[in-house]
């Protein structure tokens, strides 16, 4: 199994296949950005989740109940997202 691949399990006991986008933080906690499988936009549909590493190198995934918290982890997952246009567009004079 691709480790930057996860399978989330929906609330209809669905599963997807998600890319892991990044692990950072927000606030003084963990969370995940996944994409789903076959969606390539970064502005659609990207889950965000609380992020646990437990024993064993198990993760848990916390949902966002939420919406302040929310909010907090999407503009930082927002900020992630513009450091790394930032940095490509940096890299991309470079060369």
């Amino acid at each position: 199994m691709n480790e930057d691949m996860i399978t989330l399990t929906l609330e209809d006991d669905s599963e997807i296949q998600c890319e892991v986008l990044a692990i950072f933080p927000a606030g003084d906690k963990q969370y995940i950005a996944l994409l789903p499988e076959g969606s390539d936009d970064v502005e659609g549909e990207v889950y965000l989740y609380g992020y646990k590493e437990l024993e064993n190198n198990q993760i848990e995934l916390v949902n966002i109940e939420d919406d302040e918290e929310y909010e907090i982890v999407a503009d930082a997952f927002d900020e992630l997202l513009d450091e790394a246009e930032f940095e490509e567009l940096y890299s991309d004079e470079e060369e």
